[in-house]
This record gives structure tokens, C-alpha cells and sequence, in this order.
């Protein structure tokens, strides 16, 4: 498999399923057995994975100063889109705004084998804004959501299907 490109992956809502971290594939199992709702118009997917804080120890017996790995944040998704009203993926995340339960969300990237099935990443997250900008005469009207992802996020790599 080779890199791919962005265009034609997609992102998905679910609902506030409980998902069970005990194991991964377990997870997976459970995030599947969610019902998702593509979010359409989708102009920037944003960036997400995992990141160390850091953790700074110095004793006053060394001049040495010492990092430690902290704990992981899988970041805050700014999600960007074409604003549409009537898309029914647009309105599941405006209405996850207004509420504080963490939705579940699925990106599929368009880099599938021939003949095979995408990389799919899986994830719980809290909507923390929707912002609309309006810009200059000459833009598109689109909406800037925030989404504060709270899980581990797991993949599903893409594979050849026997």
C-alpha cells in the first residue's frame, strides 16, 4: 500500500453508545454496533492522535533536569464544513453541542486496496463548539465544529479482502 490523499475520506456521528476499552477488538465490536450518520460538506478533517504531556522533575541533588511522559491526549478535531442546514449529519452535531455527553465518531479514509476495505478510526468525542463564519462577499458560509476527543483512538487498517 502506498500514501493516498485525503479526498474522499469521510466522518461519521454515532450516538452516546456506551463502548466497553477492555479490549480493543471489543471496542471495535461495540463502536460497530453503533449507528452512524455521515457529516457532509466536509471541507477539513482537522488532525487527531495521540500526545504526551510532558512531566519536568529536578532534584536539587543534580543540575540535570529530567522529562517524564505524562498523560495522553488524542486532541481537539476542528472540523470544518460547508454549511448545510438540512444535512442530517450537520444537524446530529449541532444538537451534540447543546448537550455534555461525548458522541461517537468514525473516519473512513479512502486509501482501500483493490478489491479490499478502508482504514477506518474510531473514537469517542465531546462537540464543544459550532461556530458559523461568514467571511467576505466571495465565501462560503461554513460551519467550524470543535470536537475534544476523550477515548483512545482505534483503527481498523486497510486490508486486502481474501
Amino acid at each position: 500500500m502506498t500514501a493516498s490523499t485525503t479526498a474522499g475520506a469521510k466522518i461519521y456521528i454515532g450516538t452516546t453508545l456506551a463502548i466497553d476499552f477492555a479490549t480493543d477488538a471489543g471496542a471495535i465490536d461495540d463502536f460497530e454496533g453503533d449507528t452512524f450518520t455521515e457529516i457532509k460538506e466536509v471541507e477539513d478533517l482537522g488532525e487527531f492522535g495521540d500526545e504526551s504531556s510532558e512531566v519536568e522533575f529536578t532534584a536539587i541533588g543534580d543540575t540535570r533536569k529530567r522529562r517524564y511522559k505524562g498523560t495522553r491526549d488524542a486532541g481537539v478535531i476542528a472540523l470544518v464544513c460547508g454549511r448545510d442546514p438540512l444535512d442530517p449529519g450537520q444537524k446530529k452535531v449541532l444538537d451534540a453541542e447543546k448537550v455534555k455527553d461525548a458522541y461517537n465518531f468514525k473516519v473512513v479514509v479512502n486509501d482501500a486496496p483493490v478489491g479490499g476495505t478502508p482504514s477506518t478510526y474510531y473514537f469517542s468525542a465531546l462537540v464543544m463548539s459550532a461556530k458559523n463564519s461568514f467571511g467576505s462577499v466571495d465565501n462560503i458560509v461554513k460551519v467550524n465544529f470543535s470536537l475534544a476527543i476523550n477515548t483512545a483512538i482505534l483503527e481498523v487498517v486497510a486490508a486486502v479482502t481474501p
